[in-house]
């Protein structure tokens, strides 16, 4: 098997859970690089629009494209390549989008959050006399987004590795693993497998994230929340309980940050 290098617009695909194109479901969302950031877009479609629109979220941070009623797809990943300068120069333009974080979550740790000035490097996690330090190079209008690249980054490598954990003891083949940055869930669960998780997990303590995953992951035994279901769930996840209240009382902070 030839490995090709691991970039933000590849969705996670289990080796032993490949599924024919003909099954996969169509992406509610897909990255797309503009300037130096990759930028989350959200596909929405709207049977009554004549042609591709493309505009900023609400939220300032990522991009919506609306298909229309005979739209693809395809189509629509080649309209906002053509527009990416425009969503770059928009986002730059937003005075929030330039401000640096003073600090993050990362895996449940506060970190403060260096900007060295540097054009170019790595970002680093630092154990710095006063406290934890994530250093995220590059000048000020860049550094939120390469910080939010990065911990999307290490939320992929999280969650693979809770689903497959949790998969392996239910004995169930999810196919395919996407971030997304929704404000109503934390994760969910498709009929043919596809789980969706928040990319804002990684901010929180590592028990929550287990947890989201294993939720998700029992829905792929049980599509409902019976006892049954929490039952599998809380076998899988010990700190059922303590994630959920955890969530309920700092879930919300999340949707701050950085």
């Amino acid at each position: 098997m030839r490995h090709r290098p691991y970039t933000l617009d590849m969705p996670i695909r289990l080796p032993f859970l490949q599924t024919s194109e003909k099954k996969r479901s169509a992406p509610a969302s897909f990255p797309i690089l503009a300037g130096d950031s990759m930028v989350e877009v959200t596909v929405r479609r709207n049977v009554r629009a004549r042609r591709y629109t493309l505009r900023l979220d609400r939220r300032g941070d990522g991009a919506v494209v609306t298909i229309p009623r005979r739209g693809t797809i395809a189509e629509a990943k080649a309209f906002v390549a053509r527009h990416a300068d425009w969503i770059a120069e928009r986002l730059a333009a937003r005075p929030e989008m330039a401000e640096v974080p003073v600090a993050v979550p990362i895996r449940g740790v506060v970190h403060r959050v260096e900007a060295p000035g540097s054009p170019r490097g790595r970002i680093r996690f630092l154990a710095l006399e006063d406290g934890p330090t994530v250093e995220v190079p590059g000048e000020a209008p860049h550094v939120r987004r390469r910080l939010v690249d990065h911990l999307k980054k290490e939320a992929r490598v999280d969650l693979a590795s809770a689903v497959a954990r949790h998969a392996a003891t239910l004995g169930v083949r999810p196919t395919a693993i996407r971030l997304k940055d929704t404000t109503s869930r934390w994760g969910s669960a498709s009929a043919r497998g596809v789980l969706a998780f928040s990319w804002r997990l990684i901010m929180a303590p590592p028990f929550v994230l287990d947890y989201v995953a294993a939720h998700e992951v029992a829905h792929l035994k049980e599509m409902n929340h019976s006892d049954r279901f929490w039952t599998i769930c809380e076998r899988l996840c010990p700190a059922t309980e303590a994630a959920k209240d955890w969530l309920k009382k700092n879930g919300a902070g999340l949707h701050r940050l950085p």
